[in-house]
């Protein structure tokens, strides 16, 4: 899978309100009122009426959270962990064991397969937990 996605041409602004960041993005206004919940690394600024006023760095951090989501296929909390990891990057250390097991994929097809697998298996122990 390709690292980096399209180009998309985000028009040069201070703040966007919430319909044009949908336009932009292509997700929909429900889904960032969520994401607003779910990612802290975000915040859109509200004004005086309480609209929501995005900005340029807002709209990048959305682009980021669709692209792990649907490109990439981690869960909420997976996206959410590694966008703290990229925010908060820790000192270089040696590969490692819990590396491997830190639930982001690795190069390679079997870093995928290894992917899916884990997902599979998250929702099935979801589905168990249910009562």
């Amino acid at each position: 899978m390709a690292k980096n996605p399209p180009t998309i041409e985000i028009p040069d602004k201070l703040y966007y309100p919430i319909r044009e960041v949908a336009k932009i993005t292509g997700v929909e206004t429900y889904v960032l009122r969520f994401w607003e919940k779910e990612f802290p690394m975000f915040h859109p600024v509200k004004g005086g009426s309480g609209h929501r006023r995005y900005r340029r760095k807002d709209i990048e951090t959305i682009l980021e959270i669709k692209r792990l989501l649907y490109d990439q296929g981690f869960t909420i909390a997976g996206a959410r962990s590694q966008l703290q990891k990229a925010q908060n990057p820790s000192p270089a250390s040696p590969p490692s064991q819990s590396k491997a097991l830190s639930g982001t994929p690795s190069s390679g097809s079997s870093g995928a397969a290894l992917h899916r697998i884990r997902r599979g298996l998250n929702e099935i122990l979801t589905i168990l937990d249910k009562p």
